[in-house]
């Protein structure tokens, strides 16, 4: 992505500049801020990209940002990290301000090079295997609380929600919290604060928190704390299991104790604190992201019966309630994998990624200086007819060997990016498509769905906080036949 100036110079009369670019019209001083919904900021760009094009500016205060929406721009992108582009200054800034642990989501550079390495060194695979019983018993709480919901609406994402919490903590740090069965939700309470304010204060004109504290904030503090505490004590009961069991040195029992491991190595340039700031990228990514994928999952096949059906009929072919689950048998349910795909490419929970420009470079025919900010809109092009056909049609087919509109499942995932592209990449992804088969296989096992409803009647609503959730779903269900 480095700018070659006899590139540029070859090809002058297309190449532009930011200010070159459409974009909608703003205020003095506030530029496009009044425009915005914070909770609707993905709808309001991916809406200013069908009018003004995949290539425009945003102005929100003194920032200016180039939006693009172009898939094949947005995967260059993405590629382009570390070396082109980075987590934005404010984001790191708002990360510090608010004493949050610097993780592998908000690190870049060298630190986000070591911590990739430890990171990835706890998904190992052979680790994801010893996980797996854990997680299975997480499902088998869910069913049991679902079981004493027979009849009754059940508030969907706050019991997905909670298996969530209870799998992350359990596998990643081996903390049985159990809030399907106690109710007891203190950790999930405190985590949900801080993915919205850190949204929020991101996107902040003005940083009114650092002269004034409103309730919410000191809020935020104390819930900050809680969650600091809470990861300072996992580390340290880790390293004392390890210490008391030195076999767990070879064969770590959860990923906490796999990091600890990597991040012992000689040479690895970590320490505690980079463990501490991956656990809680972990407690948050892990809860929100997942809980709220299989959310959208269930909404969408609720709305499409057909498709539904035909899931029921693979599950209940390959399992029965009484069926042990196995990773062998989850990873061979094609359609489940179809199902999920088509759902993140409709309703990615990430539709779009903020970065930064490390240097003057050419993004498409853009160019732009050091230092600019850009967001990627990962949706756009993946629900537009001329890349997709039919694509506001939830269309699990296409994401089979050759989909029924006789597209190549190779194009669609060219366009379709839910867990990123490049180097960072989600590196979980595995670990929460394994969650959300168990869960799919338990519910559709155990249960008929007899309906899932939102307060209005409506399609669930997207709600961006970070993360784009959907508001309001109920679900009521039946014991299966």
């Amino acid at each position: 992505m480095q700018v070659n100036p006899a590139a540029i110079e070859s090809t002058q009369t297309r190449v532009r500049q930011l200010a070159d670019l459409p974009g909608p019209k703003g205020l003095p001083i506030l530029g496009n801020a009044l425009q915005i919904q914070k909770q609707l900021l993905h709808q309001k760009l991916e809406q200013w990209s069908r009018e003004f094009g995949p290539y425009y500016r945003v102005k929100i205060g003194r920032r200016k940002l180039l939006i693009i929406s172009d898939h094949q721009a947005v995967s260059k992108v993405l590629r382009d990290r570390p070396e082109g582009f980075s987590r934005t200054a404010k984001l790191g800034e708002t990360w510090a301000e608010m004493r949050l642990q610097t993780g592998l989501f908000g690190a870049n550079g060298e630190v986000w090079k070591k911590q990739r390495r430890m990171v990835m060194a706890a998904f190992d695979p052979a680790h994801v295997k010893a996980y797996f019983p854990a997680m299975c018993k997480v499902a088998d709480r869910l069913e049991s609380r679902w079981k004493k919901s027979l009849g009754s609406e059940i508030d969907l994402q706050a019991d997905l929600m909670r298996y969530t919490v209870d799998t992350i903590t359990g596998l990643a740090f081996g903390q049985d919290v159990n809030t399907l069965e106690s109710g007891d939700d203190i950790i999930q309470t405190h985590l949900d604060k801080i993915f919205p304010a850190v949204f929020k204060r991101n996107l902040a004109v003005i940083k009114y928190w650092r002269y004034i504290r409103l309730p919410s904030d000191r809020a935020l503090d104390r819930s900050i704390a809680e969650v600091n505490l809470a990861i300072d004590r996992f580390v340290l009961q880790a390293r004392a299991r390890m210490t008391e069991y030195p076999e767990l040195r070879i064969q770590p029992s959860n990923l906490l104790e796999a990091m600890i491991n990597a991040a012992d190595q000689g040479g690895s340039g970590l320490n505690d604190n980079d463990v501490a700031g991956n656990v809680l990228t972990m407690l948050l990514a892990g809860e929100d992201t997942t809980a709220n994928s299989l959310a959208w999952l269930l909404s969408l096949l609720w709305t499409n019966p057909a498709v539904l059906q035909q899931l029921q009929h693979e599950i209940r072919g390959k399992f029965s309630p009484e069926t042990p689950y196995s990773t062998e048998e989850l990873n061979g349910l094609d359609y489940l994998d179809a199902c999920i795909n088509e759902s993140m490419r409709l309703k990615p929970v990430a539709p779009m990624v903020p970065l930064q420009a490390l240097k003057e470079t050419l993004v498409g025919d853009v160019l732009i200086p050091e230092g600019t900010i850009i967001f990627s809109l990962l949706r756009r092009d993946s629900v537009d007819d001329a890349f997709i056909p039919n694509a506001a049609e939830f269309s699990p087919e296409r994401w089979l060997v050759q989909g029924e509109t006789g597209q190549s499942i190779n194009s669609v995932k060219r366009i379709s990016m839910p867990f990123g592209a490049g180097p960072r990449i989600c590196p979980g992804r595995y670990l929460a498509l394994l969650e959300m088969k168990i869960a799919m296989v338990m519910l559709l096992t155990r249960f008929d769905i007899d309906n899932i409803s939102t307060p209005d009647g409506k399609p669930a609503s997207e709600y961006l906080a970070f993360t784009m959730a959907p508001l309001g779903l109920k679900m009521r269900l039946k014991l299966r036949n």
